[in-house]
């Protein structure tokens, strides 16, 4: 896997496929590893680029506080690196605030953006589950008990009780103790000054707008003003689902998904 200096994080990334790009962000917990059924399933058909957002994976740490705008720059500088023009930007969760500030900085570089459990500004309960996420990461200083604590957050409760194992592999991911805490600590805090309520309508380029209905952390109060806001929208709810829903929902997410590549790619 590559790893290129963009500013001030290396990034490091996986590519696979040809064809028109789509550029995959992750979220707050995740690595590029969130994005393999992704991969797989979209390589045949176009170029596919994920990578290891600053702070997680083989990328640089985050060891003092950034903002969305800086990690927009520092994924703008990817592209660059991979002589990418324009490409459909799919950011989940903190990629989703990422993606609405590449979308603000370089609207002439995006084809489409996806805000996939997204939000403009993190709601009141979305910022009290975050600060308790840090918080339980801060005071018992290890993934496992992190996982345990928050895992549960990220799916319905249908999900949860239904499927043990599932739950399972998902704590033992977001429970590697490989993971930088400095980094999720200050990520974290990225997230919660994340607001571009003010500039939604700064956004031109066609978007897709993809939530759960039951999501506690991008709630359906963020997703509501994304689709209000931005004009050149459409909006797709998944309604038995919370912030994992391209697992909880997997058939649906990758039929919405391939859909939405079919009708914007030139």
């Amino acid at each position: 896997m590559p790893k290129v200096n963009c500013g001030r994080f290396d990034v490091n990334y996986v590519e696979e496929g040809d064809g028109f790009p789509v550029v995959l962000i992750h979220g707050l917990a995740g690595d590029h590893t969130a994005w393999l059924p992704q991969l797989d399933f979209f390589k045949d058909r176009y170029r596919v680029v994920a990578m290891d957002n600053p702070g997680s994976g083989d990328s640089t740490a985050v060891d003092a506080p950034c903002t969305t705008e800086e990690l927009a720059d520092t994924m703008l500088a990817l592209l660059d690196h991979m002589s990418i023009e324009k490409a459909h930007v799919v950011g989940r969760s903190l990629g989703g605030l990422i993606g609405q500030h590449m979308a603000l900085k370089a609207p002439d570089r995006m084809q489409s953006l996806i805000l996939a459990a997204s939000t403009p500004q993190v709601d009141p309960i979305g910022k009290r589950i975050l600060e308790n996420m840090r918080e339980v990461l801060e005071w018992r200083e290890n993934w496992a008990d992190w996982a345990r604590h928050s895992a549960h957050m990220f799916v319905a409760p249908g999900f949860y009780n239904d499927n043990p194992e599932a739950m399972a592999r998902i704590e033992a991911l977001v429970g590697n103790e490989a993971r930088s805490k400095v980094s999720y600590v200050n990520l974290n805090q990225t997230a919660l000054t994340h607001d571009t309520s003010d500039r939604l309508g700064e956004i031109a380029c066609p978007t897709l707008i993809m939530a759960g209905r039951v999501d506690p952390i991008c709630s359906m109060h963020g997703t509501d003003i994304l689709s209000a806001e931005i004009a050149n929208s459409e909006t797709v709810v998944f309604e038995n689902s919370s912030h994992f829903f391209l697992m909880e929902e997997y058939d649906k997410s990758m039929t919405t998904l391939t859909d939405w590549f079919v009708k914007h790619t030139p």
